[in-house]
Formats: structure tokens, sequence, C-alpha cells
């Protein structure tokens, strides 16, 4: 049986645990694909995500759905245990630790490339050394110090998104002259600490941070123009999936489209940012999107 989980009641041995294929060689960063985009599963371990809040939210089904898309064709899976959406309540660093670190050890083991989606040095430390390979923080100027020498003492890849403020202020922070060159600007000061700090340019991967400190027209200003953030000389990623711009966009009598309806949207975006240079996308639903990575590298003139 091809498949995750034993059918229960077929013999005297058998249970509905699940069964965990044979552990693959580890993936590692160098052998990320290079003629298409990446594509980053997004995996919440927390019970108040905007899009599957408490789905995933203890360690079993976390590990579950981590490995339904590591199977799908996920070349990462990014891991995290603080919801990050507009208004969230901030958790301690022990209970985030506690979410991710099973999680991030089970899916090494499996074989998978994992990524730690945190602000904190803490638990991106024991998340190294439970085998993630890349610290995916959303701080943005608010990066911390010890932040950032931890990525330059274990010279790990690190995800520096662009953010203003926390959760709770974000969403009035975004006040720009011109939205892609403030971004651009102040994406690239944070850079230059991290340079500052000892973190080689070869291990720093930009993201625009789609929805922080953004409305929604900012947003679409940044899709369109991609591009401008992949001449910087780095890997950008793009983190567009089920986002509030999106259900903004596919409004239907007087509503937002919820969440899981705009997974089309997301893809269609995927296949733009693919097109236009991105590194890698961050997305929740792994197949549509590897096919959009994939169609927008054939179709490469």
């Amino acid at each position: 049986m091809d498949s995750l989980a034993a059918a229960p009641g077929t013999g005297p041995n058998t249970s509905p645990l699940p069964i965990l294929r044979k552990p693959r060689a580890r993936a590692t960063f160098d052998g990320l694909p290079r003629d298409r985009a990446v594509v980053m599963g997004i995996l919440n371990v927390t019970p108040d995500s905007f899009s599957d809040g408490g789905e995933y939210a203890t360690a079993d089904s976390a590990i579950a759905a981590g490995l339904r898309m590591f199977y799908a064709g996920a070349d990462i899976i990014d891991v995290g245990g603080e919801s990050t959406r507009p208004g969230a309540e901030e958790v301690p660093e022990d209970l985030e630790q506690v979410r991710v670190l099973p999680v991030v050890e089970a899916l090494v083991k499996a074989g998978a490339l994992v990524s730690v989606d945190t602000r904190r040095a803490s638990t991106a430390l024991k998340a190294l050394d439970a085998g993630a390979t890349i610290i995916n923080d959303v701080s943005g100027l608010a990066v911390t110090d010890e932040m950032i020498r931890l990525v330059a003492e274990r010279n790990a890849y690190y995800v520096l998104m662009h953010n203003r403020g926390d959760s709770k202020h974000m969403d009035g922070l975004a006040s720009y002259g011109d939205v892609v060159e403030d971004v651009i600007a102040e994406t690239l000061q944070i850079r230059d600490r991290l340079r500052a700090g000892g973190v080689s340019d070869s291990r720093i991967i930009l993201d625009p941070g789609l929805g922080f400190a953004k409305n929604g027209q900012q947003n679409w200003e940044l899709v369109k123009h991609v591009s401008r953030f992949t001449a910087l000389g780095h890997p950008v990623l793009v983190a567009a999936s089920r986002k509030r711009f999106i259900g903004e966009l596919l409004t239907s009598a007087g509503k937002a489209a919820p969440p899981l309806a705009r997974d089309a949207a997301t893809a269609a975006i995927t296949a733009l940012a693919a097109a236009a240079g991105a590194w890698g996308v961050r997305v929740h639903d792994v197949a549509a999107n590897l096919d959009a990575v994939k169609v927008a590298a054939r179709a490469k003139v």
C-alpha cells in the first residue's frame, strides 16, 4: 500500500498509526533544483494560523502533513510554531519549541530539507541542532543581533523577509512613498546588517514580505516587480499563498474569498513569480504550485 497510513482492522498486528516510508538520502540545499523555482511547503504547528489553524496543532498531525508535502514533491518544508497573521498573539518561546522541534527532527529523519519559521534565535538554534538547514525569519527591520550572530556562527541559510513592526502593529505601518523602492531600500538595510555581522551573501535569501506591513495594492505592486528583487543578486522567495490581498481580489457578493478558495490564484502568482526569476515560492498547496513552477520553467524563452 503506497500510503502514509495502514488500513485498520486487517490483522492482529495492524493499527491506524502512520507508516513512515523508508528514509530517503537526506536532502541538501545544494541539491535543490536549479532548472525551476523551488517549492517550500508551509507547515503551521499552531492552533491559530489564518489558513489552517488547528489542523496540524499536534506533533503527530503536523508530521503526517509534512510527510504528505514531502512525498508530493515539496523541496523544502517550512515548520513554524507561532502564527504571524495580523493581530496574532505572541507565543512563549518554550511553547514554540515544544511545537516545532519534534516535527523538525522527524521530517529531517525522513530525508526532508527543513526550514524553521521563527523570529527567535533560541528556537532557531535548537531547530538547527535538530537538523534544520534554513532559518525563515519574519522580523524584518526588527531582526535581533542574536539572530545575526547565530546565522553567522552556524553558516546557516537565512530568509531575510521585509517587515515593519510586529503582528499587532504592522498593518498600521504600511505607509510608503514608492512601495517597491522603499521595500528594496529597507531590505538592503537589513542585508547590510547581516553582512556586517559576518553573514555570507551566499547564505542570504530575500523575501519582499507580501502581506507584512503592506496593503492590498502595495502587495500587487511588489508582485508586479519581482524582477526588481531578483536583480539584487540574491535568491528571492515569494510567499503569496492564500494571503488576504488575494481574498480581496476574489471578493464575491461583498465577501472576500476564504483562504482555501485562494489556491488557484496563488498558483497563478507562483507562475508569474517563477517566470520573473524567483528562486522559490512558499505555499500551502504543494502539488498545484509544483505544476506552476514547472510550467514557468518550460515556458521560459
